[in-house]
């Protein structure tokens, strides 16, 4: 757990501040067992009523400063923890944001949102229970067994040998409670994970009847869950019924011994009392900080999964001497590129050449698999190739800096995502800075202004988490939109038309022609009615070229792009 704060600085002047504040509290709670051992022998036996009232006094005085102490303890405590975790999640956030698509498959959607609330949560209350219950320990415990032994010897032993005890159980209780711990980190992960897929594929699963079927699911990875928590819980329930008999002895016996020592003259009976407040004391203390050990596993299990993440070394990342942007005018070039996802057992893409100028489109056609999307995602670096280059004006790719390179591209993806919030904003996240004018022109080109116009609030109408609240054909406009706002080299429409009918596809591709006439396009596409037009046509089978041309003369010597074609075609329509 110590790695972590590595990462993390805590405010030295807090922390110093926070020391001293429970030092002072831990302090006032031992001073008062004395006074009171002090009124006893002093006061009531030599029935002295002003020393009496004068130490009770003092004592009330004492105890209202601990009091205030303790709150001032605990709210610096609580701050230092709380400012922990916040930049725990802000570290987690932004280094989550350098992983490659690659990367988020490696740690899971679900393991990244526990690591970044559940195990982050338990690192914070850990800290807190480090300063409120552990600090003090070694203080309390030195000084009341100094206070313990003045008063006599053989009772401080009693309370020693009761500590000893208490450490030597829960050490053997906290080598079970590792495991245990670790589990529950990861079955939260299952939870998280299971959850989220139930929520997302709701409408699958009520079109297909399922429910019966996920909520038995459900049901064992809560079960499952419930399982290891019920050990925990056993742990503890056997453990807290022993730890305090182990307490209630100690009393007994500090009692028994200490009257056998009243009754020899060698004790007074005010130095019996401050002796059990100090054993109660201690080992109260004691208990507490053992059981924030007990914890510590658990802790320490979270703090690894976090430590994961920001120790992780993104698969993509920028060169230290990134080159600058180019000028307006860019060719981009597919040279002999080869990739494959981690795990495959064949390449997606297989010696892929091709060339796309600006004021041209290039549309990429091909069966289902057949690796259309992956070319989409290798030009942004979404992924990065293995074997050739993707080069902008000769340069590697490779060679500019991530955000360079992705200020040069806009890109529409296969999966129309919208994010919670309004029309505008959902735009805007092509230009954050677009005025309403630039968004209304990007809606009216991609043929989503009427629709949008007829809707309560125009372009500030609500958006719901994913665009649920909208059609396919009216979220695949929207993004469309999105992607045409951003002023770039290179536009990339991954299958963005799908959900368009012949009529309204034809009318954006034919708005977008006049206004992308000076960037490099790429269609990437299932029917062939939205590539026809194109400069050239990419046609791929099995991850491989097969063919590049105009349309004409691909329906003249393609054999796969014929196939397509007729399978989309009737006879009359091919004619």
């Amino acid at each position: 757990m110590l790695k972590l704060f590595k990462y993390f600085k805590f405010n030295k002047a807090t922390v110093i501040s926070l020391v001293i504040v429970i030092l002072l509290k831990t302090m006032g709670i031992l001073f008062v067992p004395t006074l009171t051992a002090n009124i006893i022998n002093n006061g009531v036996v030599k029935g002295d009523l002003y020393y009496v009232l004068k130490t009770g006094g003092v004592m009330i005085g004492i105890a209202i400063l601990t009091g205030i102490l303790a709150i001032v303890s605990t709210y610096l405590s609580a701050n230092l923890s709380a400012t922990l975790s916040r930049d725990m999640r802000r570290k987690i956030f932004l280094h989550s944001q350098k992983l490659s698509i690659e990367d988020y498959k490696r740690f899971s959607t679900s393991s990244l949102i526990t690591r970044c609330t559940s195990d982050v949560n338990q690192v914070e209350n850990t800290v807190i229970m480090i300063f409120e219950m552990i600090i003090p320990v070694p203080f309390i415990t030195l000084i009341g067994m100094l206070l313990a032994f003045f008063k006599d010897k053989y009772m401080a032993l009693i309370i020693l040998i009761t500590g000893i005890a208490l450490l030597i159980f829960i050490l053997l209780i906290s080598k079970r409670v590792v495991s245990i711990s670790i589990r529950m980190q990861e079955e939260l992960d299952k939870i998280n994970s299971r959850v989220r897929q139930f929520i997302s594929g709701i409408r699958i699963i009520r079109a297909f009847n399922r429910d019966v079927y996920e909520k038995k699911l459900m049901d064992n990875t809560f079960e499952s869950y419930s399982d290891i928590n019920i050990k925990m819980n056993k742990i503890f329930a056997i453990g807290m019924p022993l730890i305090l008999f182990m307490l209630n002895l100690s009393t007994v016996a500090i009692l028994w011994f200490g009257a056998v020592r009243i009754n020899d003259g060698k004790m007074l009976v005010g130095d019996i009392m401050a002796v059990i407040e100090y054993s109660i004391i201690i080992l109260v203390y004691l208990v507490m900080s053992l059981m924030v050990l007990m914890n510590l596993p658990r802790a320490s299990a979270c703090s690894k999964r976090i430590l994961e993440i920001l120790a992780y070394n993104p698969q993509i990342v920028d060169e230290k001497t990134a080159q600058k942007t180019l000028p307006d005018k860019k060719i981009l070039e597919f040279r002999n590129v080869t990739f494959s996802y981690k795990d495959a057992k064949e390449p997606v893409l297989k010696n892929i050449n091709f060339t796309c100028e600006s004021g041209k489109t290039t549309a990429i056609i091909g069966a289902t698999g057949s690796g259309k999307s992956t070319i989409g995602k290798l030009i942004p670096r979404l992924h990065d190739v293995k074997d050739g280059e993707i080069l902008i004006n000769h340069i590697n790719i490779k060679k500019f800096a991530q955000k360079d390179l992705r200020n040069m591209i806009s890109l529409s993806p296969q999966k129309a995502f919208l994010f919670s919030g309004t029309v505008a904003s959902n735009m805007r996240h092509g230009k954050k800075d677009a005025t309403l004018e630039e968004i209304k022109t990007a809606a009216i080109t991609a043929q989503a202004d009427n629709f949008i116009m007829e809707l309560k609030s125009d372009y500030d109408s609500t958006v719901s988490q994913g665009g649920s609240n909208f059609s396919g054909g009216q979220k695949q406009r929207i993004c469309i939109a999105r992607a045409l706002i951003k002023k770039s080299d290179i536009y990339v429409f991954d299958d963005s038309f799908s959900a368009l009918d012949y009529s309204t596809d034809a009318k954006v591709r034919k708005a977008m022609k006049e206004k992308l006439k000076d960037s490099i396009v790429i269609t990437i596409a299932q029917r062939i009615s939205t590539i026809m037009e194109a400069d050239q046509i990419i046609v791929l089978d099995k991850g491989e070229v097969v063919g590049i041309a105009t349309h004409k003369e691909l329906m003249k010597n393609c054999p796969i792009y014929i196939k397509i074609a007729e399978s989309q075609f009737s006879k009359e329509e091919l004619a």
